[in-house]
Order: structure tokens, then C-alpha cells, then sequence
């Protein structure tokens, strides 16, 4: 009978061991669940920020390619070029 009792213990303190272990690798695993969600909303949120920034430089670069009067304005405002018969002025205060 003892030997019976014993056994039973044993079994049942195996038993509560590997419950709790259950218990805890579960509750861990949980976390670190809800941890690479939050990490991969942050990175959705990072990867369509940088699709837009991407698009607004392709449609600048469009319109680079195919539009001389904005090509144009821009080497006058970041060259300082000027036609033929045209005058740059330059004050000291402006920036480069």
C-alpha cells in the first residue's frame, strides 16, 4: 500500500511540475506573441511611410525627366545659372 501511495505521490508531483512548467512556457511565450506584433505593426507602419517617401521621389524624378521648366528653375535656384542676357545678383546675406 505504501509503495502504491508512493507512486501515486510521485506521479502527481510530476504531474504538477510539468504544470507549472506548461504554465510559465506559455505565459512567456505570450509575451514575446504579443511583443513581434507590436514589432511588426512598427514595421508596417515604417515600410508604408518609406513607400510613400519612395513615390514622391519617383514623381519628382518623373517629372525631372520630363518637364524643363521645372528642370530649368531648378539649376537657376541651386546653380545660380542665367541666361544670355540676364543678371544674377547675389546679397550676402542669402544662403548658397
Amino acid at each position: 500500500m505504501k509503495f502504491s501511495q508512493l507512486i501515486l505521490g510521485f506521479y502527481a508531483a510530476l504531474f504538477a511540475a510539468v504544470t507549472l512548467w506548461a504554465g510559465v512556457f506559455f505565459v512567456q511565450m505570450h509575451r514575446d506573441l504579443t511583443q513581434l506584433k507590436f514589432q511588426e505593426a512598427t514595421n508596417q507602419r515604417r515600410l508604408a511611410e518609406a513607400v510613400t517617401r519612395l513615390q514622391a521621389r519617383e514623381k519628382y524624378l518623373d517629372q525631372l525627366r520630363h518637364d524643363p521648366a521645372l528642370l530649368e528653375r531648378i539649376i537657376r535656384q541651386k546653380l545660380g545659372y542665367a541666361r544670355a542676357q540676364e543678371f544674377v545678383f547675389r546679397f550676402e546675406g542669402e544662403k548658397q
